[in-house]
């Protein structure tokens, strides 16, 4: 009787969610899509690569409120959440490279306190993981059930193996404690909020571009993205939490294009007077990167519908503003 009474008085309020890595670019245009959608959000991010100004635009809306803290540290709220979605961490090769440490502590201290909120609130958890634990892959494109190829000892395994090892436990929390736990592998997403220095591909090229500077691709630029638009990543993410699926589940733009000719699309979109140049390939980066999305096609409902010319515009639109 009290669990129906409990899950009768969840219905009747405005559901909760706790968002980790609020202040992030993932983090923060889910926020806005879920107070849009009458989430109360609490916001949680120490600020270690998010930005104030992601979120600056919510200040002063109650259905909102923020809280400076390291989430690997424990998480204490007095009140009740019913959706935990653990987004907190370096993402981007500039920034897991410069704190490599962080970026495990945070995939696995963060994780176990996030998931342990979850616990105790009952609430529903996800975890989003990354395309990275596919590393450099033997299959293409990457299904849900491939294994990956990654070295655990290279100077991206800090971030592969910290979001291997989230997985792991996310799906122990799952299997012991019977938490009601999501997992999403998000492939490569671009759009406004990103920082200009992240190191990531978009970022990079766009703002060279917008310098007119030499646009930099490594190697040949013969290696593959596949690049989904925010607005559909967040609309990808959102379904999955709130579906019965419990396994990880892809979710990206499965259009994939070489870096070359991604440069030459930045390049004509920004009508910029800047020319490629080539640098060596750093270790261990993917050879190709392309989403196996039929489980998100007939379990969500959901694929990609922003073309690359229309979320481009966008994107640089925001950038030009910071250049």
């Amino acid at each position: 009787m009290r669990a129906n009474n409990n899950n009768k008085a969840r219905r009747s309020r405005q559901p909760v969610s706790v968002v980790t890595g609020a202040a992030g670019f993932l983090g923060s245009h889910l926020t806005d899509l879920l107070l849009a959608r009458g989430h109360r959000v609490i916001g949680i991010d120490n600020f270690i690569t998010g930005n104030v100004q992601n979120i600056a635009h919510l200040g002063g809306n109650p259905a909102f409120k923020f809280i400076q803290q390291d989430v690997t540290e424990f998480l204490f709220l007095n009140e009740p959440v019913d959706f935990v979605w653990h987004f907190a961490s370096p993402a981007s090769p500039f920034d897991y490279l410069n704190f490599p440490i962080q970026t495990l502590k945070v995939g696995s201290l963060g994780t176990h306190k996030a998931l342990g909120l979850a616990k105790e609130k009952k609430a529903r958890f996800l975890l989003a993981s990354t395309s990275e634990i596919y590393g450099d892959p033997l299959a293409h494109p990457q299904p849900e059930e491939y294994w990956g190829n990654v070295n655990p000892i290279g100077p991206r395994g800090c971030y592969d193996e910290a979001k291997r090892f989230a997985e792991a436990l996310t799906m122990a929390y799952h299997r012991e404690h019977k938490v009601a736990t999501r997992i999403v592998r998000i492939f490569n997403t671009y759009g406004p909020r990103m920082r200009l220095n992240d190191g990531r591909v978009v970022p990079a090229f766009v703002s060279q571009a917008l310098k007119n500077k030499p646009v930099t691709v490594f190697g040949e630029g013969k290696q593959t993205r596949s690049f989904c638009y925010v607005s559909d990543l967040i609309e990808g993410i959102y379904r999955l939490m709130m579906s019965r699926y419990d396994l990880p589940m892809n979710i990206g733009n499965p259009a994939e294009m070489t870096v070359r000719q991604f440069a030459e699309e930045i390049i004509h979109a920004t009508k910029s007077r800047s020319r490629i140049v080539f640098k060596p390939l750093p270790q261990d980066d993917p050879k190709q990167r392309r989403p196996d999305i039929t489980k998100a096609r007939t379990i969500l409902k959901w694929e990609p519908k922003v073309p690359l010319a229309r979320g481009l515009t966008d994107t640089i639109a925001y950038f030009r503003t910071k250049v």
